[in-house]
């Protein structure tokens, strides 16, 4: 597939090293010549200096022939006229990394699609979203809802008080048989091996364990790894960044008592203006008599979202030492994800990598209408659409020829969220939710194309 990337930024760069490990034919442009150096040096495509809104630098990368044309600069004017020209010079799809929410917020009455634009995607926005998400499943490390919650994914840290700890997965389904969750990835603690567990893997202590659930099976979990559903009520928010608004104005409309903390005086007015439900205090959030004097100890949650990832994590750990409940940093060092469980924080967010989430299910092959790569882990969720000419369709899973390597974690069919079985018939229309890893994707998009 060629894809042309417009913006060599976090997002943009973040993009085209994932791609280019998939052998896809990546053209990267950026005026920034830097920025192109290092790209070219690090990774395996094509760059090309220059303003990706010009048609004949467009008409260089080859624009007319290409499948794909994400526009991630600064910019959010770039980016659209990217998208419109890219259209009309003949790419297939396009893509466009935006800041202004209402844009996606009213993206049926605009008909971006008309005017060229076919998909809108806000990393701020993904990140308070999953702020969000995380707050509601408080107990669980990381959390991603497909069809509107009808199937939910869940990691959760394995602690000895878990009962099937030390059993396999098909002796814990027979003492559980009536349980709506399916485990569908782990990581062993200490190690960086992704496992696709199979039924006579083993649940070991310690064990970061992902699970695809319905609603009914949230709590069925929380149960049996031992975990307490903790009611999030109060929540202070260091750094009023894009996503600190977003996330505090998110929380604030789901009747959550927010407390911002903001550096900048002239943004912190600002904030309490467009925040009129939000406590906005000005001051510096690394100051641990601020924290305390606004009464820290008495928060259920602390999220930590300013531009500097160190200063993220460490007031993340100031909020643990004062007992917590949840503690959630955004990062932008990808190699943090290995500390995130060891340094004591619950939950670590990347708007690189959830951006990269968003844009990566318009790659894959069959009909992809979500996508997920977990946090720390080697694997990534898929749900497909199952076509009536798709080989899956008509197959019990226990009969496909699946690789080892993947699992189906659950069906959505007729609205309705289901963990689907070994002899569970798959049919033309429902939505299937796999687990795998990179190696086994090739064969399961041809399973479903």
């Amino acid at each position: 597939m060629k894809i042309i990337i417009a913006g060599a930024g976090e997002v943009g760069f973040h993009l085209a090293k994932l791609l280019s490990y998939e052998s896809q034919d990546i053209t990267l442009i950026d005026t920034n010549k830097e920025s192109l150096a290092y790209a070219d040096s690090h990774l395996d495509i094509r760059v090309l200096r220059g303003d990706a809104t010009s048609i004949a630098v467009l008409k260089d990368a080859n624009v007319q022939n290409s499948s794909l044309v994400i526009g991630v600069t600064s910019s959010e004017t770039t980016n659209l006229t990217l998208c419109m020209l890219a259209k009309q010079l003949g790419c297939k799809r396009t893509i466009a990394r935006i800041s202004n929410t209402e844009f996606i917020e009213d993206k049926e009455a605009l008909r971006f699609s008309e005017l060229g634009i076919d998909e809108l995607i806000s990393p701020e926005k993904l990140a308070a979203t999953e702020i969000k998400l995380l707050l509601n499943k408080s107990a669980f490390n990381d959390t991603y809802e497909f069809e509107m919650g009808k199937l939910i994914m869940v990691g959760v840290s394995l602690p000895s008080s878990a009962p099937f700890v030390g059993k396999m997965v098909k002796e814990a389904a027979k003492i559980f048989p009536k349980l709506h969750f399916m485990p569908i990835a782990l990581k062993r603690t200490g190690t960086q091996y992704t496992v696709i567990p199979r039924g006579d893997t083993v649940f070991k202590v310690g064990d970061q364990v992902y699970f695809i659930t319905t609603k009914e099976g949230v709590d069925e979990l929380y149960k049996l790894t031992g975990k307490k559903k903790e009611e999030i009520k109060n929540v202070m928010i260091l750094g009023g960044s894009k996503v600190g608004f977003k996330a505090a104005r998110d929380l604030c409309m789901n009747r959550f008592n927010v407390k911002l903390i903001e550096k900048n005086k002239e943004k912190a007015f600002d904030l309490a203006d467009d925040l009129p439900n939000a406590l906005v205090i000005n001051g510096d959030g690394r100051n641990v008599e601020l924290l305390e004097e606004e009464s820290l100890e008495s928060m259920d949650a602390f999220v930590a979202v300013t531009g500097n990832s160190e200063t993220n994590i460490m007031s993340c750990l100031v909020a643990k030492s004062k007992h917590i409940k949840k503690t959630i940093a955004l990062v932008e060092n990808m190699d943090y994800f290995q500390l995130s469980h060891s340094i004591g924080i619950d939950t670590l967010i990347n708007k690189k990598l959830l951006a990269a989430n968003n844009i990566f299910r318009h790659i894959r092959k069959g009909e992809v209408v979500a996508l997920m790569r977990l946090n720390n882990l080697n694997a990534e969720i898929l749900e497909f659409v199952v076509k009536p000419t798709s080989r899956v369709t008509g197959n019990i899973i226990r009969e496909l020829d699946f690789p080892r390597t993947a699992t189906i974690g659950g069906v959505v069919r007729d609205d309705e969220g289901i963990i689907a079985l070994g002899g569970f018939e798959i049919k033309a229309g429902d939505r299937v939710v796999v687990c795998c890893l990179p190696e086994a994707i090739p064969k399961i998009e041809r399973l479903f194309l």
